[in-house]
């Protein structure tokens, strides 16, 4: 019966009793502790057995089926025993009931060498009866094979293991003072199911800065560039200082911090832990590359057009039209470009221009100010007011959309990825 109710995930109590005589005055003389070993806990008569339930939470049923998406393994360590331990991990997802997963008791891991232990800490699922000692013991084996470990926590004891866990993890509600102090994260509300939500966070807050970083990288290297390029070749300048700063400043800025409020993918949760060694560029140096040589290209193949290869005499008025047209371009490139930088796997039309309200108003901002600036012959501009060179630069701005991350993404350049 201890067993079948073991195995239906319920806690066990043994019930005895004893009918104690009346104590005369030489009982006073011994220990409570003497008294209790000698009469107390002897000669008991058994009366049967308790189970008690202790379900766990509904929702740790869906962080756990989260966790396995996630490429994330949860580990149960528990006090209970054995059988009750496996038949909750049954219950929440954690063992399969066909599955290879081991369980193992404090006792076992006891008798198990380090190198042993290594060798299997990976199949083990569920530790039952283990003290918070083992918990180190577990902690060191999974980091010496290489896995990142998050480890919870909140007793005192607990304390070296969460100090030498990547993450430690202590309990706000039952964890003591020394656990919380030993830890890199307090669960305020000591509810697993908040942990998976703080990795989706996490993740969202990651993917933001690559999107960040990956924009502001594409659109830079180019006026370097094309500055360089010119002035080598002992040709007029495609751009002013003043143009270069508004690039930066005004087309780049509003759009980049857009992106760091881009709502989370559809798949975050389904993607497997990433690579701690890698750069936050990784899998984009080609589109990167792809990116810089066509704005190299379009804005100084559209200036050297209209300012060298036009006909009539190079004066003041067409070096600004055509440097107005080469501003207006790098300028709309980039407000194409950003739409790009939102995935690694899925180009603009597929995520939608609708889902990040702040990007659009930072884009549709940032285009009508370049637009308005001719209009005050800011950085020596002057109004485009022929058709044909408002067609030729939306349309060669529009090259932004065509460097799609399903083409680009992790492909390698050179020994580069």
């Amino acid at each position: 019966m201890n067993e079948e109710m073991a195995n239906n995930a319920l806690r066990v109590l043994g019930v005895a009793f004893k009918e104690l005589t009346s104590m005369n005055s030489r009982d006073f003389e011994e220990t409570v502790e003497d008294k209790i070993n000698k009469e107390i806990e002897n000669d008991l008569v058994f009366i049967g057995l308790v189970g008690m339930i202790d379900p766990p939470r509904e929702e740790a049923k869906e962080a756990n089926r989260v966790c396995q998406k996630a490429g994330i393994e949860t580990v149960m360590i528990t006090g209970d025993h054995k059988l009750t331990a496996v038949a909750v991990a049954k219950e929440i997802g954690m063992i399969g009931e066909n599955s290879d997963d081991l369980a193992l008791t404090g006792a076992e891991l006891d008798s198990m060498g380090d190198e042993d232990f290594v060798e299997i800490v990976d199949k083990v699922k569920v530790y039952a009866r283990v003290s918070p000692e083992h918990k180190l013991r577990i902690v060191q084996a999974l980091k010496q094979k290489g896995e990142i470990v998050a480890m919870t926590g909140d007793g005192v004891n607990d304390a070296p293991a969460l100090k030498r866990a990547d993450i430690g993890i202590a309990m706000g509600i039952t964890g003591t003072d020394v656990t919380k102090e030993a830890a890199d994260m307090v669960l305020a509300d000591d509810n697993f199911a908040t942990i998976v939500t703080a990795v989706e966070g996490g993740r969202t807050i990651y993917d933001n800065l690559r999107k960040f970083s990956f924009f502001l990288m594409r659109s830079n290297f180019d006026e370097l560039a094309l500055i360089g390029v010119f002035a080598l070749l002992g040709l007029e300048l495609p751009l002013t200082a003043g143009m270069i700063l508004w690039l930066n400043l005004v087309t780049d800025g509003g759009p980049a911090l857009a992106l760091t409020m881009d709502p989370p993918e559809k798949d975050l949760m389904e993607r497997p832990p990433r690579n701690p060694k890698e750069g936050i560029l990784h899998g984009r140096i080609a589109s990167i590359i792809a990116t810089f040589t066509a704005q190299f290209l379009l804005t100084g193949g559209l200036f050297f057009w209209q300012y060298y290869l036009l006909p009539g005499p190079l004066t003041p008025l067409k070096l600004a039209q055509a440097r107005t047209m080469a501003f207006t371009r790098a300028t709309l490139q980039e407000l194409f470009v950003v739409w790009n930088c939102r995935s690694e796997k899925h180009n603009a039309f597929k995520i939608g221009f609708l889902s990040n309200k702040f990007l659009l108003v930072a884009v549709i901002g940032s285009a009508i100010l370049t637009i308005l600036v001719p209009f005050f012959g800011l950085f020596g501009t002057v109004v485009m007011t022929d058709p044909v060179e408002w067609i030729l630069v939306v349309v060669a701005s529009m090259s932004g959309l065509l460097i799609v991350p399903e083409v680009f993404y992790n492909r390698k350049v050179l020994k580069w990825r």
